[in-house]
C-alpha cells in the first residue's frame, strides 16, 4: 500500500492540465471565494498530517443548491458539484466521454482544490485514472442502478484509497491537447461500503468500571469527545482524542462520565462548503439528551433505576395477539391525546404520563376502545424531533378566550394560532433530528433520564389497559443537513454519506428535506439498529414507516427479520408479535425502483410487511388528496346525490360508482391481487386486473395482512371535515354523522387490517384544514368528553387551506353542520358496536388469502347491480362436514349489506335465499333505531336496509339471544 503522500511520479500527469474545452452549467448566483494555487503543493513529499487545516471562509451555504461566482468561468465552479461516484475500491463512475484525452483524480488533505485556466490546483496527489471500457460491473449497478450507463475508470490498486478518503476529491476530464474540459467532485458512498461497512459496537456501552464510545466516522481526519457535566452551559470537565481503527474512532473513559454529558467535535471534509470543517454532533447512537438535543446523555438503558415497577416482566403481561389478522390499529398523537383534557393534571397534559392516569377521560375512551377491540395504538412521532422547544417555559399561547368569542368562520384564529406556530408546543414531529431518543417537549423534565422513565410508563399503563403500542418512524428524512446547523447530526459525522444525493452530488428533497438513502450499508444499519432499540429497551410492539417507499425492500425485510428473531428469554420481548407497516408511495427519485428496488406497495408485497390502502380511500370519499375537493365518491354521494360540482353525465357519473364500488370490494379482500371477483360490467377479474383511473393495478397484496385499509389519518381533512366538505350542503348534519359512521364501517368490516384516524369515531373536525401538522392545538384538539367535535371554531391556517376558504367559510357559518353532544355519543357507540361486530367472528378476520378467496363473495355485482349498494358474504364450514372448515362456533354463515344510498335499499340474491339470517344482536341490541329497521326475507332471498345503513346478518349454530346476554 503507498501512502497518498508519496505516489510514485509515474502516477503524474506529464502534461499540466489547462483551459476548459466547454462551459459546465451552474444555476445559481451567489459568490464564493477560493484560494488559488498556481503549482502543485509541495506536501507530496511530507507524510499526512490532519493536525490543522488551515482555511479561508467561503460564502457557500450549507443548503442543498449549488453558488456560482458570476465573475469567473462556470468551469471554476465545478467543484461544487459532486457528479462523478467512487463506486468500489477499484472504479470511479462518472458520465463523461474523455475520449483520446485522460483523466486524472485529485486529492486536497487541507480542501484547497480549485479549477482555473491552468487546471487543477491546491492539490497534494494526483493519480491518473484509465477507462475500462467493459463500463460498470452488475454488483455496482445493482447498487447504483441510477448511473449504469456512466463510464467506468480504473483505479491503481495499490492506492492508499482510505487516507485518500479523508481529502478533498475531484477528478478532472482532459482533452488531448492537455486542456482541462470538465472537472468535478466525488460521491463516495460505494466505496465507503466496501471498505468501511462495520457490525461492531457504536455508541456508548458500560461495564462495570467503564465507559467506552464508538463513532463510525471513515472520512473524518480527527475526533474528540467533549464531556460536560451539565445539560448545558459551562466549559467541558475533559477533551478525549479518539482513536481511529478502520474508520470506527473509539475511547474508554472513567464510570463517572455516566450521568455526564457529551459532544462530539469532527474535522472533517464537507462537500456543501468545500472546506475541512469542524463539526459538533451527538451521537448517532444517542439514547438519551439534554433539552433540544444540546447534548447527549451517558446513560445506561439496564440501568434499574429507569425501569418502572415491573418493567422486566412487561413483555409477559402484553394483551396477546393470536394472530396479526386480529390487529385494528387507532392513531394517535401524544399531544392531542390530552392537552386539553380538564381531567389531567395540569403537569402532565400533552405528556407522556397523561396516559397513565386511571380516570381521565382520555384513558376512560381508550378503555372503551381496548374492551370494543382496537388492540394497538399508533403514536405519531415521539423521537427527539425538531419545531417544539423542549423547554415548556419557552412556549407561546394565544388567548383562548377571546379565540372563542370569534365567528366560527372567522380568519382571526388563524392569525393569531399561525403567529406562533413555530413556538409553541405543538408539531406532528415528521422533522427527525436523532430517532432513538424520546422526545423531550413530551417528559416533565427533557434534561436527564426523566424523558425515558416517563416512556416507558406511558408504554407499560397502555399495556395494562389492553393496547399494544405502535411508533411512528421517519427513517426517510432527516430535519437538518449541512456543518453548522443545531439539528444536523449524521450529515456532520460522515458528510454526503446519510443522505441520498442527486446526479449532481445535491440532496434529494423529494420527501420533505434531506432523504436518507437506505442503500447504503451504515444506513440501513442504523435503521436496524434503531428499531432493535425500540423494541427491546421500550417494549415496542409493532412500527409504522413514514414514506416507506423510500427505504429500500431489502432494509424493510432485514428490518423486520431482526425483529422477528428477538426471544422473550434473550431480549425481554417476544420479536415474533411486532408488526410493521407503513406507506407504500412510489414516487420521487426512488419511484420504479430509481435506485434499487425500494419498498413501494407493489414490490413489498409477499413480505408480510403492512403498506396503506389508498385504493379503497380514494374510492370512498372521491378523487384523491390531491384533486378537486368537491370530487364524490361511493360514501359521499357520487351520482346518488350530486353536490353540483360536474362530474360528467349521468351516464359517467354511475360508471364512476360502479368503479368505485369495484375498487371498495378489492380493498375488503384485503387487496388481494389474486381475489376474483365480478366486476360492474360482469367479467371475472383477479384484483391485479382492476384498474384505477390512472391504470394503476387497484390490489398489490398477497397476504392479508399485508394491506392497512383506512378512509383517514392525520394527513389531509378529518373523515367527519372531509364528509361535509364533499356531501350535498342541503343535507341534515344528522345524515352527515350517519355517513361519518358508515365509513368506519366499511373500514372495520373489511379483510385486512384496520386503521382509524383518532377522532373519527367522535366526528372528530379540524375545522376543515387539510393539514393540521403545525396548527396547534387548536385545530388539532381532541375532546374525550363528547361536547364538542371541534367543527367551526375558525377559518383554518391560510397556508394550506386559503384557495379553499370560498367553499370552507360558508360551510362552518353555517350552525346547521355543527354535531351536537347527542350526535358525538351516538357515533362513539356505534363505532364500538361495529368493533364489537368485527371481533364477534374470526370470519372477519381470515389469516390466509386462500381462506379469503374461499369464503368471501360480493353479490350485487355485474351491470344489473343497485347502484349504493354492496352485499358481501363471508362462510363458514361445519365440524365433520367436508369443505370448507370451521372457524367461528357461533356464526355458520354473516352477510353484511353496505347501504351508501340516501334512501331505503332493497337486494334480492337467490344465492342468499332460504338461509337462517338474522340481524347481528350487537346491532338488534344498539340505540341506532335506524339500522334496526334492517329486514331479510328467507322465502324471497330480500334484504332491505335503511339509508346510509351498514346492516350485518348473521346465521348462527345456536341460539343468538343466549350468545349477547
Amino acid at each position: 500500500m503507498f501512502d497518498v503522500l508519496s505516489l510514485p511520479l509515474s502516477l503524474l500527469p506529464s502534461t499540466p492540465p489547462a483551459t476548459p474545452a466547454k462551459p459546465l452549467q451552474c444555476p445559481a448566483t451567489t459568490p464564493i471565494r477560493r484560494r488559488l494555487y498556481t503549482k502543485p503543493s509541495p506536501l507530496l513529499s511530507r507524510p499526512f498530517s490532519f493536525t490543522s487545516s488551515p482555511k479561508q471562509p467561503l460564502n457557500c451555504s450549507s443548503s442543498s443548491m449549488p453558488f456560482q461566482d458570476s465573475s469567473s468561468s462556470q468551469l471554476q465552479d465545478s467543484l461544487l458539484y459532486s457528479r462523478a461516484y467512487w463506486v468500489s475500491k477499484t472504479i470511479i463512475a462518472w458520465n463523461v466521454d474523455v475520449g483520446d484525452g485522460s483523466c486524472y483524480l485529485y486529492a486536497s488533505k487541507v480542501a484547497a482544490l480549485s479549477v482555473t485556466d491552468d487546471g487543477i490546483q491546491g492539490l497534494d496527489a494526483e493519480i491518473k485514472l484509465e477507462e475500462d471500457s467493459t463500463g460498470l460491473p452488475p454488483n455496482v449497478i445493482e447498487k447504483f442502478p441510477h448511473i449504469q450507463n456512466y463510464r467506468a475508470f480504473k483505479v491503481p490498486p495499490a492506492l492508499d484509497t482510505k487516507s485518500l478518503l479523508k481529502c478533498q476529491l475531484a477528478v478532472a476530464a482532459f482533452n488531448s491537447h492537455g486542456k482541462c474540459s470538465n472537472a468535478t467532485g466525488l460521491q463516495l458512498p460505494g466505496i465507503l461500503d466496501e471498505l468501511f461497512s462495520y457490525d461492531g459496537p457504536l455508541g456508548a456501552f458500560y461495564l462495570e468500571e467503564a465507559v467506552s464510545l464508538y463513532l463510525w466516522a471513515p472520512t473524518a481526519q480527527a475526533v474528540h469527545a467533549h464531556i460536560y457535566k451539565d445539560p448545558v452551559g459551562g466549559s467541558p470537565l475533559e477533551i478525549i482524542q479518539l482513536v481511529e481503527t478502520n474508520g470506527v474512532w473509539s475511547t474508554k473513559g472513567p464510570k463517572r462520565w455516566e450521568g455526564c454529558y457529551y459532544v462530539y467535535e469532527v474535522s472533517v471534509y464537507h462537500p456543501s462548503t468545500l472546506q475541512i470543517e469542524k463539526c459538533y454532533a451527538n451521537d448517532p447512537y444517542a439514547r438519551g439528551l439534554s433539552s433540544d438535543g444540546r447534548r447527549t446523555l451517558f446513560v445506561n438503558l439496564d440501568s434499574n433505576s429507569l425501569k418502572p415497577e415491573g418493567w422486566d416482566e412487561l413483555a409477559d403481561k402484553k394483551p396477546d395477539i393470536l394472530s396479526f389478522s386480529d390487529i385494528s390499529i387507532y392513531e394517535l398523537h401524544i399531544r392531542d391525546f390530552s392537552a386539553n383534557d380538564k381531567t389531567v393534571n395540569p403537569d402532565f397534559c400533552g405528556g407522556y404520563m397523561a396516559f397513565t392516569l386511571q380516570d381521565s377521560a382520555g384513558v376512560l375512551h381508550l378503555k372503551k376502545l381496548s374492551n370494543a377491540g382496537i388492540t394497538h395504538v399508533h403514536l405519531l412521532p415521539t423521537f427527539q424531533f425538531a419545531g417544539v422547544d423542549d423547554e415548556s417555559e419557552n412556549w407561546k399561547y394565544v388567548d383562548y378566550k377571546i379565540l372563542k368569542k370569534l365567528p366560527p368562520d372567522s380568519a382571526e384564529q388563524q392569525v393569531q394560532i399561525t403567529a406562533i406556530q413555530n413556538d409553541d408546543a405543538y408539531n406532528w414531529g415528521y422533522n427527525p433530528v436523532l430517532w432513538g431518543v424520546p422526545k423531550g417537549s413530551y417528559a416533565s423534565d427533557p434534561n436527564g433520564p426523566c424523558r425515558i422513565i416517563e416512556f416507558r410508563k406511558m408504554i407499560q399503563a397502555l399495556n395494562h389497559i389492553g393496547l399494544r403500542i405502535v411508533l411512528d418512524v421517519v427513517y426517510n428524512h432527516l430535519h437538518a443537513s449541512g456543518p453548522f446547523d443545531k439539528d444536523s447530526v449524521l450529515d456532520k459525522i460522515v458528510p454526503g454519506y446519510y443522505l441520498r444525493r442527486n446526479n449532481d452530488g445535491f440532496i434529494e428533497n423529494s420527501t420533505c428535506v434531506n432523504n436518507t438513502a437506505s442503500e447504503h450499508y451504515m444506513v440501513e444499519r442504523l435503521i436496524i439498529d434503531d428499531l432493535l432499540s425500540w423494541s427491546i429497551n421500550y417494549k415496542v410492539d409493532g412500527f409504522r414507516f413514514d414514506l416507506m417507499g423510500h427505504i429500500m425492500k431489502s432494509t424493510m425485510v432485514k428490518a423486520k427479520d431482526a425483529l422477528w428473531r428477538l426471544t422473550k428469554e434473550r431480549n425481554g420481548v417476544d420479536g415474533s408479535r411486532i408488526y410493521i407497516y407503513g406507506e407504500g408511495w412510489d414516487f420521487g427519485e426512488v419511484a420504479e425502483n430509481g435506485r434499487g428496488i425500494n419498498a413501494s406497495q407493489f414490490n413489498i408485497c409477499g413480505t408480510g410487511i403492512g403498506s396503506f390502502n389508498d385504493r379503497i380511500r380514494d374510492a370512498m370519499l372521491g378523487g384523491s388528496p390531491f384533486g378537486h375537493p368537491l370530487q364524490q365518491g361511493f360514501i359521499t354521494g357520487l351520482f346518488l346525490e350530486p353536490n353540483g360540482h360536474d362530474h360528467g353525465t349521468k351516464a359517467v357519473e354511475r360508471e364512476m360508482l360502479a368503479s368505485a364500488k369495484d375498487h371498495i370490494q378489492v380493498g375488503m379482500a384485503a387487496n388481494l391481487r389474486d381475489f376474483v371477483l365480478t366486476d360492474f360490467e360482469g367479467k371475472e377479474r383477479k384484483g391485479s386486473e382492476v384498474f384505477t383511473h390512472g391504470g394503476t393495478p387497484v390490489a398489490y397484496a398477497l397476504l392479508p395482512t399485508e394491506t392497512v385499509n383506512y378512509v383517514s389519518a392525520h394527513d389531509n381533512e378529518t373523515l367527519f371535515d372531509i364528509v361535509s366538505l364533499k356531501t350535498p350542503v342541503e343535507i341534515s348534519v344528522e345524515e352527515r354523522c350517519r355517513i361519518n359512521h358508515f365509513a368506519t364501517t366499511i373500514i372495520a368490516l373489511s379483510q385486512g387490517i384496520p386503521f382509524f384516524h383518532a377522532g373519527d369515531e367522535m366526528l372528530r373536525s379540524k375545522s376543515l384544514d387539510r393539514d393540521s401538522y403545525n396548527s396547534g392545538d387548536w385545530f388539532n384538539r381532541l375532546d374525550f368528553t363528547y361536547h364538542s367535535n371541534n367543527w367551526g371554531f375558525g377559518l383554518p391556517p391560510k397556508e394550506k387551506n386559503e384557495k379553499n376558504w370560498p367553499l370552507i367559510q360558508p360551510r362552518l357559518a353555517d350552525p346547521s353542520f355543527k354535531p351536537q353532544r347527542s350526535h358525538i355519543l351516538a357515533a362513539v357507540e356505534n363505532f364500538m358496536n361495529v368493533l364489537r361486530i368485527r371481533y364477534s367472528s374470526p370470519l372477519f378476520r381470515l389469516r390466509t388469502a386462500n381462506a379469503i378467496q374461499q369464503r368471501v363473495r360480493f353479490h350485487n355485482t355485474g351491470p344489473s347491480w343497485v347502484p349504493g349498494v354492496i352485499v358481501m358474504s363471508i362462510e363458514d364450514g361445519n365440524e365433520g362436514v367436508p369443505g370448507i372448515s370451521q372457524l367461528d362456533p357461533n356464526f355458520s354463515y354473516i352477510v353484511v349489506i353496505f347501504n351508501a344510498c340516501p334512501t331505503e335499499a332493497s337486494f334480492i340474491s337467490s344465492t342468499l335465499r332460504g338461509r337462517a339470517l338474522q340481524l347481528h344482536p350487537i346491532q338488534v341490541m344498539s340505540t341506532d333505531e335506524v339500522v334496526k329497521n334492517s329486514s331479510y326475507e328467507a322465502l324471497s332471498g330480500c334484504f332491505t336496509v335503511p339509508a346510509r345503513t351498514t346492516s350485518v346478518f348473521v346465521e348462527a349454530r345456536k341460539n343468538l339471544n343466549n350468545l349477547w346476554c
